[in-house]
């Protein structure tokens, strides 16, 4: 079992995320990705330079040849892993956490996020002895290459009509959460024509406008702004760019389940295929789906099995309901930046609220509670017994977690691979019945977690 590597890399405080473990880390990357040529970006913490340098210097010295491409968004580093036909990328990222996290997000050649499962080859490389460094001659000079934003934001201009853009003017109000999107979600929608407001588009790793995880608890000064501007949208990213949420022409806050719903929509509208999701999302991608007859295959919660999953059954789109989606067009990532592009074009046609009215209606209700890494198997064992008392109600999966379905409702409890936390969420066709089915199941995990 991985020791360092969770859901998506190997991410904490700097009391283990040191530069000393950084570069032996991405060292044991280098030998696994056969010391050739691997990109590395960086998100806006302050912690992120001195580690980016830390990850580059081990990675020189595999032989690796390095592609520095600064302060960029995740999903620009994963593009860019096929735009440059490299061997993978390491981004020196904790996405969504606070600023006094960081973290390594590994990806290999084929552009997926490396999973825990992988991650544990890389571990072991990194506690061998027998790994040698590069000889002297065999060391490769660093290679900037400065146009990675650009490059990713002209992927996405191809994959929208700019016509569309041009003639409805579209006025957005962009949070950048003083992250990485600051450096092209604003420039890219300004060059298609849409009429731009930025809030929080300073980059500062002390995130000074909000907390990086774009909740709506966390996003009022934008819901504020677009109310007040009178705009037709607001989006909002986390803090490396690969998640995004919105907010409607009204100044409701839309649910990333709804908008991967949409975006499913829309993706199936354009091509025929398959969607791939994961096992904590809304039964409106299976009713979406079966209007376009398309299969929808489940994956366990987390980029990497998300992205390999998408591959593995060569769907047209595949996405999370915390805002995350894969458009294979483009990359295997998440792409914060494409969904956006795709959501504001198609309400450039018919407002967000009636985009979103039209989705097929489920309720959902979550939480979270603490849980020491001790505890956690304990804490599921607990909830597997109480979920078989359930079984001849309902059916129980346990790709990722423990889920049981009923006839309209499900609900889901799984250990957190990134955070000391059990995370509940349940799904009904009413907001009670969905409430209750959620505190049920928070109960037993309560206790079964101590707490």
């Amino acid at each position: 079992m991985a020791k360092y590597f969770g859901t998506n890399g190997v991410r904490g405080l700097l009391d283990l995320i040191t530069p000393d473990f950084v570069s032996r880390m991405c060292a044991a990357f280098g030998h696994w990705s056969k010391c050739g040529k691997i990109v590395v970006a960086r998100d806006t913490r302050t912690s992120g330079e001195m580690l980016e340098y830390a990850a580059i210097a081990g990675l020189l010295s595999a032989g690796c040849q390095v592609v520095r491409l600064g302060i960029a968004p995740s999903p620009t580093a994963e593009y860019q892993v096929l735009h440059q036909k490299a061997n993978g990328a390491v981004v020196i990222t904790a996405s969504h956490n606070p600023p006094e996290w960081n973290a390594m997000k590994f990806v290999d050649a084929r552009g997926i996020a490396v999973s825990r499962e992988t991650g544990e080859g890389i571990e072991r490389l990194f506690e061998s002895r027998s790994r040698k460094a590069a000889p002297w001659n065999a060391l490769r000079p660093i290679v900037k290459y400065p146009l990675a934003c650009e490059d990713h934001a002209n992927a996405v201009r191809k994959s929208v009509d700019p016509s569309v853009f041009k003639n409805a003017k579209p006025s957005l109000v962009l949070d950048c959460a003083n992250g990485t999107m600051a450096k092209v979600g604003p420039a890219l929608f300004k060059s298609l024509g849409c009429r731009v407001t930025t809030i929080n588009a300073n980059m500062d790793g002390t995130f000074p406008g909000r907390p990086g995880e774009p909740t709506e608890a966390n996003i009022g000064d934008l819901i504020a702004s677009v109310k007040a501007l009178g705009a037709d949208m607001g989006i909002a990213w986390d803090g490396d760019g690969d998640r995004v949420v919105f907010v409607d022409e009204k100044g409701k806050f839309v649910i990333g389940d709804r908008i991967f719903s949409l975006c499913a929509d829309i993706a199936l509208r354009e091509k025929k295929g398959d969607v791939v999701t994961t096992v904590a999302t809304t039964n409106a991608i299976r009713d979406i789906a079966a209007k376009y007859g398309s299969k929808v295959f489940y994956t366990g919660i987390g980029a990497p099995y998300l992205s390999e999953g998408v591959l593995t059954h060569d769907a047209v789109i595949g996405g999370e309901e915390v805002g995350g989606v894969v458009w294979p067009s483009l990359h295997f990532g998440k792409d914060g930046l494409m969904t956006a592009a795709k959501i504001v074009e198609a309400a450039c046609a018919k407002p967000l609220s009636k985009l979103i009215a039209g989705l097929p209606v489920y309720y959902n209700s979550k939480t979270k509670i603490p849980c020491a890494p001790e505890r956690k198997q304990r804490a599921m064992h607990a909830v597997a017994g109480f979920a078989k008392l359930a079984a001849s109600k309902g059916k129980i999966t346990t790709i990722d977690g423990i889920r049981v379905d009923f006839k309209d409702s499900w609900v889901i409890v799984r250990a957190s691979g990134t955070e000391n936390y059990l995370r509940i969420f349940a799904e009904a066709k009413t907001q009670e019945k969905a409430e209750l089915l959620m505190k049920e199941y928070e109960a037993i995990a309560v206790k079964a977690a101590g707490q």
